[in-house]
C-alpha cells in the first residue's frame, strides 16, 4: 500500500535532506515537521464507525489463501470489575462459548467445527486487565455459509449472550480448575510482587482470574450487571481479515451490526492510573516450588506521547537500545564467571496500557543475589556514564535494517491473525496499522536519522533519575538467604558514585571467512527428482545434495542436513556427554571467533545454522534471507570444518548447568518430572536423571571428540536446500562450501539401544508436598504397529475424536478440569510404535473419579467408534490444515526429508488426501481398539502429600 501522496512527497524530501549534510539546518527543521505528522493508516484497511459506536476493520489478505479470521475486540477487562465481580470479566469470556441467541448451548463450537474450525486451535479468546479478545481463525472463505455463521457469532458476542443459570453453574468447575492450573510458583510469586510495583492502582487489586470464592459463589445478577455495563458497541471493534471481497464484506457488516442497539447513558470507561513514587520499593516473593533466585528492577513511566511519526522513531530507538544493552550484558556474562547466571534489561513498551517499563533482570546463584544484580546494573550504569559507541549503534542498525528488509520481502506472507493483532493495537492503543511499504520506507529512513546523541538522550530519560522503581526478588522459600533493600540500595548507590571504565568494542575489520581459502569441488553427477520437481547432486566427497526451488516464502532459503547415528553410537558411560554436546558447543562460537565476536560479525546478516545430535541422527538446520545465502553456507562449512572448542565458555556453561540442577533438586515439580521420566523409560540406564552425578559426567574433551566424530564425514550426510533461488544460483555455493567438506568414507547406522517403556500395565501413584494442592494424571498407551501413512492418519483421527469427547465429558459435563491434553505420537525407528498420551490437572479429591470417567470415555469409544459428525469434523480440519501447509516452503522441506529418511512420499494424495477422504468410522474404531486394547499402559497419578494414607 502506497503512502498517501502528500506525506510521500514530504517523506522523500526528508530522506534527500538526510543525505545532504550541507543542508543540515534546513533538514533539521524539515525532520521535525515530518516527526510531528500523524501516522497514515494502511489504505488497504477499510474501517469505519457505525451509528451505534461500533468500530469495524476489514482487510483483504491471502495468507492463507481461501481463509479468513474474525475477531471481536472488547475494550473491556478485569480492571472494570467491582469487588463482587472479581474474576467475572474472564468468566464472561468463557460464557461467550456457552450459549448465545442464535447458537444456544455449545452451538458455536459445534457449528464451526463442521467446517474444520477447531475449538482451542482456531476458536479461542483471552481476557486481560484492559481488554477481552475473541477470535475465529482459518475459516474457509470459499464457503459462504461458514462466513455468514462467523458474522452472526460476532453479532451474538457483541450483545446477545444468554447467560443461563444452568450454563453459569456448569462453567464454575471449569474456571475453578483453570484457577488451580494457573497457580504455579511463577504465578504465586507474581501475585506478591505485582501489587507492590503497581501500588495504589487497580492493577494492585485485580489479577484477571479472580478469587475462587467469588467464582464458585457469585449470583447470576453480578455477571449480568458486568455484561450489560461494559459489553456494548461503543467499546467494541470487529476485525475481519482474509481472502474475500472486502467491499461486499463491508456491506454485510454495516447491515448486520448497525442493528445492535447502543447502550443509553453508558458508564464512562476510565483510564487506570499507576501512581508515581520517589522511593525505591522492595519486595521478596518466595515459593517452595521456585527453582532459581532472581533480582528484578522495574521502573514505570507514563507514555502519553502523541501517535505521530516521532513516536515511530522512538519505537526504533527503543529497539536499538534494547539490542545494544543486551549485547553488552551477554558479552559480560560470556567472558567470566560471576554470581549472575543470566540476565539482561531493556525498555518494555505498553507494559500496562499507557505505561512503558525499563527493567533489569539478573538470575542468581543461591545466596548471591546482590552480587548478581551488580553484574547487570554495572553495565546499565556504564551506559549511563559513558553512553553508547557509534560502532555499537552502527551494528544494531545493521540488524534492524536487515529485519526491515526481510519483513518487507515477506510481506505477502503476513498472516490474517498477524494483521488482526495490529488492528487490535490500532483500536485499543491507538497504534495506527500501517502498510508494509510504509514501514519499510520510513523505517530505513528513520534509521539513518538516529544518532548516538539520540540514543544517549534516551538513556538520560530513563536512567538520569531512578524514579517509580521497584526491586523484587524471586526465589525458593527454603534453603536460601535472600538479599534485602539495604544491600540492593548500596549496590545502586556505590555504582552511581563510581567511575566505570569506558566500554571497548573490539571487532572492527574482522570477517567471517576468507572464502578464497575454501577449495570446493564440482558436482560429479546429477538427476531430476520429478515427483518433487527437485534436483539431486552428488559431490566428490560423497555428499548428497537435494535442491528444490520453492517461492511460497519469497525471501527465505533453508538448509537441513542429516546423517544416521546420533547419541545411539555411544555407550552408556558417554551418553551424558553425547546428550549435552551440542548445547555446550553452540556457546563456543566458531573458528577463531568466540560467541561474542561471532555475534558482532553477524550484524546485519540474516543467516543461522544450528547443529543437533538426537537419539538416532545428527545434523544441521539453517535458514537465511536470499541475500545472505552464502553467509549461511559459510557458517555450515565452518561448523563442519572449523568448530571452536572454548574451555572458558565450557566452564561458564557448566557452572550454570550445575547451579540450575542444584537449585531444582528438592523441588516437587522436578521430582515429579523425574519420576514420570524414569517410569516411562522403564528405568533404562541410558535415560539419566539430572543430579550431581549427572554434572560430573559432563566432560569437555569427551564432548569435543563426540562433536568432531559426528560432523567429520560429509559422505554420510544428505543436504536439503529449499527456497526462492534458482539451481544456477545455488549450485556454485554448494560446490564451493559443501564440496569442500572432509569425508572419511565411513557409513553408519544408528544402534538400537533397547530403550522401551514397561510391558503390560504399570500403575504408579506418588504423593508430593504441593503449594497449591491438585491432582495430576498422565496416561500413556503404547502399541507396536506397522509404520504407514494410513496408520498415522487413523491415529490422528483417534486423537482428535478423543479430544472432542474429553472436552465434552470431562471439561464441560464434569467441570472437573480446565482441559485434557491429548497427544498422538508415531515412530518408525528404532521400532514401529504408536502412542496416545493424555494428561490433566484437577481438584485432588476428584482425581480418581475423573480418571475413571476418562476410562469410561475410552471404553465407549472403543466399543462404538466415532459418530459420523465427529468423523466429518476431523476430516474437515485435517484437510483444511493440509491445504494451508502446502503454501509454505517448510512443507516441502518436511516432505522431501521424510521421503529420503522413511521412504514415504507424503505429498502423494494416496498417502494423505485419499486416506482422509475414504476414512470411515469403522477404520477409526478399529484403530482405537488396536491402541487401547492389549497395549502397554502406563498410568501415573500425582497427589498432594496430605492425601497419602
Amino acid at each position: 500500500m502506497n503512502i498517501n501522496n502528500a506525506f510521500k512527497i514530504q517523506y522523500l524530501a526528508l530522506i534527500m535532506l538526510i543525505l545532504m549534510p550541507s543542508a543540515a539546518i534546513f533538514a533539521q527543521q524539515q525532520q521535525q515537521n515530518i516527526l510531528e505528522q500523524p501516522v497514515p493508516r494502511d489504505e488497504k484497511v477499510i474501517t469505519g464507525v457505525l451509528p451505534n459506536g461500533m468500530t469495524y476493520y476489514i482487510v483483504h489478505n491471502e495468507e492463507p489463501k481461501d481463509r479468513a479470521s474474525f475477531y471481536m475486540i472488547q475494550n473491556v477487562g478485569a480492571l472494570l470489575e467491582n469487588d463482587k465481580q472479581d474474576g467475572l470479566a474472564h468468566f464472561l469470556e468463557h460464557m461467550a462459548f456457552n450459549g448465545t441467541e442464535h447458537f444456544p448451548g455449545k452451538g458455536i463450537i459445534d457449528g464451526l467445527e463442521k467446517y474444520g474450525v477447531k475449538f482451542g486451535q482456531n476458536i479461542n479468546a483471552y481476557t486481560a486487565y484492559n481488554e477481552t479478545v475473541y477470535n475465529i481463525s482459518e475459516v474457509p472463505s470459499d464457503k459462504p455459509e461458514a462466513m455468514d455463521m462467523c458474522l452472526m457469532v460476532l453479532n451474538d458476542w457483541s450483545n446477545y449472550l444468554l447467560l443461563t443459570d444452568e450454563e453459569l453453574d456448569s462453567e464454575r468447575g471449569v474456571i475453578s480448575e483453570e484457577w488451580r492450573t494457573r497457580r504455579n510458583a511463577s504465578f504465586r510469586m507474581r501475585s506478591i510482587s505485582n501489587p507492590v510495583m503497581t501500588k495504589g492502582s487497580m492493577y494492585e487489586v485485580r489479577d484477571v482470574i479472580g478469587k475462587l470464592d467469588i467464582i464458585n459463589g457469585f449470583k447470576p445478577s453480578a455477571i449480568k450487571e458486568f455484561y450489560h455495563d461494559w459489553y456494548r458497541t461503543d467499546l467494541q471493534a470487529i476485525a475481519i481479515v482474509g481472502d474475500f471481497n472486502a467491499a461486499e464484506m463491508q456491506k454485510k457488516v454495516i447491515d448486520l451490526f448497525s442493528k445492535i442497539p447502543a447502550v443509553e447513558n453508558p458508564k464512562k470507561r476510565p483510564f487506570f492510573e499507576i501512581p508515581e513514587h520517589d522511593d525505591l520499593r522492595f519486595v521478596v516473593a518466595s515459593d517452595k516450588e521456585a527453582v532459581q533466585s532472581s533480582v528484578n528492577m522495574m521502573m514505570i513511566k507514563r507514555n502519553d506521547s502523541p501517535n505521530n511519526i516521532g513516536s515511530l522513531k522512538l519505537d526504533i530507538e527503543n529497539a536499538l537500545f534494547n539490542q545494544m544493552l543486551q549485547s553488552r550484558v551477554s558479552e559480560k556474562l560470556k567472558k567470566e564467571e560471576t554470581a549472575c547466571l543470566g540476565g539482561g534489561g531493556g525498555i518494555y513498551e505498553n507494559f500496562k496500557r499507557g505505561y512503558d517499563l525499563f527493567y533489569v533482570q539478573a538470575a542468581s546463584k543461591p545466596n548471591e543475589e546482590a552480587d548478581a544484580f551488580k553484574v547487570i546494573f554495572t553495565e546499565v550504569e556504564r551506559i549511563k556514564q559513558h553512553g553508547f559507541l557509534l560502532s555499537e549503534l552502527d551494528r544494531a542498525k545493521l540488524d534492524l535494517d536487515s529485519y526491515f528488509e526481510t519483513t518487507y520481502n515477506s510481506r505477502d506472507k503476513i498472516s490474517n491473525d498477524a494483521i488482526a493483532s495490529d488492528i487490535k493495537n490500532d483500536y485499543l492503543n491507538g497504534e495506527v496499522i500501517t502498510s508494509p511499504e510504509f514501514d519499510y520506507q520510513l523505517g530505513k529512513g528513520l534509521l539513518q536519522m538516529i544518532t548516538v546523541e539520540d540514543m544517549n538522550n534516551l538513556v538520560e530519560q530513563w536512567l538520569g533519575t531512578i524514579k517509580n522503581a521497584t526491586v523484587y526478588v524471586n526465589g525458593p522459600s527454603e534453603g536460601v538467604t535472600h538479599t534485602n533493600r539495604e544491600e540492593i540500595s548500596k549496590v545502586i548507590s556505590d555504582l552511581e558514585k563510581s567511575k566505570l571504565e569506558l566500554y571497548v568494542d573490539a571487532s572492527a575489520g574482522l570477517k567471517l571467512i576468507d572464502s578464497e581459502t575454501v577449495i570446493g569441488a564440482k558436482v560429479v553427477s546429477e538427476k531430476n527428482i520429478e515427483k518433487f520437481d527437485a534436483q539431486e547432486w552428488k559431490l566428490p566427497n560423497g555428499a548428497t545434495v537435494i535442491f528444490k526451488h520453492a517461492d511460497y516464502n519469497k525471501d527465505n532459503i533453508s538448509i537441513s542436513a542429516w546423517s544416521k547415528g546420533g547419541t545411539s553410537i555411544y555407550d552408556n558411560d558417554k551418553i551424558i556427554s553425547a546428550t549435552n554436546t551440542v548445547g555446550f558447543v553452540k556457546g563456543y562460537g566458531v573458528s577463531d571467533y568466540d560467541a561474542t565476536t561471532l555475534g558482532k560479525l553477524m550484524a546485519g546478516k540474516n543467516a543461522s545454522v544450528s547443529p543437533y545430535i538426537s537419539g538416532l541422527e545428527e545434523g544441521f538446520n539453517g535458514s537465511a534471507s536470499i541475500k545472505d545465502f552464502e553467509v549461511m553456507m559459510q557458517l555450515l562449512y565452518l561448523k563442519f570444518e572449523k568448530p571452536r572448542f572454548d574451555e572458558n565458555a565450557y566452564n561458564l556453561t557448566l557452572v550454570k548447568t550445575k547451579a540450575s540442577i542444584e537449585a531444582a533438586k528438592n523441588n516437587p515439580m522436578k521430582i515429579r518430572g523425574d519420576s514420570i521420566t524414569a517410569t516411562i523409560s522403564n528405568y533404562n540406564e541410558r535415560v539419566k536423571i539430572q543430579n550431581e552425578d549427572y554434572v560430573k559426567a559432563i566432560n569437555f574433551e569427551e564432548m569435543n571428540e563426540i562433536y568432531k566424530d559426528r560432523f567429520s564425514n560429509a559422505s554420510d550426510f544428505t543436504f536439503l536446500i529449499v527456497g526462492n533461488m534458482t539451481a544456477e544460483e545455488v549450485k556454485p555455493m554448494v560446490e564451493k562450501y559443501i564440496g569442500a567438506l572432509s569425508d572419511n568414507g565411513r557409513s553408519e547406522k544408528w544402534i538400537d539401544r533397547k530403550v522401551r517403556g514397561p510391558k503390560g500395565e504399570t500403575h504408579k501413584r506418588w504423593f508430593f508436598p504441593l503449594e497449591t494442592p491438585k491432582g495430576t494424571v498422565l496416561v500413556k498407551y503404547d502399541k507396536k504397529l506397522k509404520y504407514s501413512p494410513k496408520n498415522d492418519l487413523e491415529l490422528e483421527f483417534v486423537k482428535s475424536v478423543l479430544d472432542f469427547r474429553f472436552t465434552t465429558e470431562i471439561r464441560e459435563n464434569e467441570g472437573g478440569t480446565y482441559g485434557v491434553g491429548v497427544y498422538a505420537i508415531s515412530k518408525k525407528d528404532p521400532v514401529n510404535k504408536y502412542s496416545i498420551i493424555y494428561q490433566f490437572d484437577s481438584d485432588a479429591e476428584k482425581t480418581d473419579h475423573l480418571l475413571n470417567r476418562c476410562n469410561e470415555v475410552i471404553a465407549d469409544f472403543v466399543k462404538n467408534g466415532p459418530t459420523e459428525e465427529e468423523l466429518n469434523k476431523v476430516k474437515q480440519n485435517v484437510l483444511k490444515n493440509r491445504v494451508q501447509s502446502k503454501e509454505h516452503n517448510s512443507y516441502w522441506s518436511n516432505v522431501i526429508k521424510a521421503y529420503f529418511v522413511e521412504g514415504i512420499d507424503n505429498n502423494d494424495a494416496k498417502n494423505y488426501e485419499d486416506i482422509v477422504n475414504n476414512m470411515t468410522a469403522k477404520h477409526v474404531k478399529k484403530m482405537a481398539s488396536k491402541i487401547f486394547e492389549k497395549s502397554d499402559l502406563v498410568e501415573m497419578v500425582v497427589l498432594p502429600k496430605e492425601m497419602e494414607k
